[in-house]
């Protein structure tokens, strides 16, 4: 029945009111008493079609953001040991320095510990400590740039697809009283939903 309604409604369409048959005429009535059209069935298709394609496009952006995240994290890990492998470096070459100075220093017979000794192994300590604290606090600045791009990341996967579910839900919902004409009339409450 459907079929011959779809098929009066396209044959009116075309070749005009006088195209129809009587039966198709017939049926292009009964289809059009209930309420369902070629256009109607068209729009719900294309409703469904559309909530179908934003949940999908929803899953790709999951799983991009996870993919982005799982990206920064490896390379927040990776910067991690860089920093840890330099503040290594600096230490083992500050180390080296000062006993190159210790060194210099017995070599030309100053005390190791006399006053000038003590005062400069104190000064490379703590340009040592200084230094080490300059590399760990830029390799916990870009940790913490990363942890923020990752949020970032998160935050906006979690727009996109509220906004596209949104975008979604709307079509279909301004596509039901097309879909469903008695829908413009239905009333909750004997009060009309318009």
């Amino acid at each position: 029945m459907c079929v011959l309604g779809i098929g009066a409604a396209l044959a009116s369409a075309i070749g005009g009111a006088g195209a129809a048959t009587a039966a198709g005429a017939g049926a292009a009535a009964a289809t059009a008493g209930a309420g369902l059209t070629l256009g109607g069935i068209l729009q719900g298709v294309g409703a469904i079609a559309g909530l179908t394609g934003a949940l999908y496009q929803n899953r790709l952006t999951k799983d991009y953001a996870r993919a982005q995240t799982a990206a920064i994290e490896a390379q927040a890990a990776t910067e991690a040991r860089l920093t840890a492998t330099e503040d290594q470096r600096r230490r083992k070459s500050f180390a080296q320095a000062i006993g190159q100075q210790r060194a210099e220093l017995a070599a030309r017979g100053v005390s190791l510990d006399s006053p000038t000794a003590i005062l400069l192994g104190q000064t490379a300590a703590q340009e040592l400590s200084f230094e080490s604290q300059s590399v760990r606090a830029t390799g916990q600045a870009t940790q913490a740039e990363l942890a923020g791009r990752v949020a970032a990341v998160g935050t906006q996967a979690r727009a996109d697809r509220a906004r596209t579910t949104a975008g979604a839900v709307g079509s279909v919902l301004q596509s039901t009283t097309t879909i469903w004409p008695g829908l413009a009339d239905a009333r909750i409450g004997g009060k009309v939903l318009r």
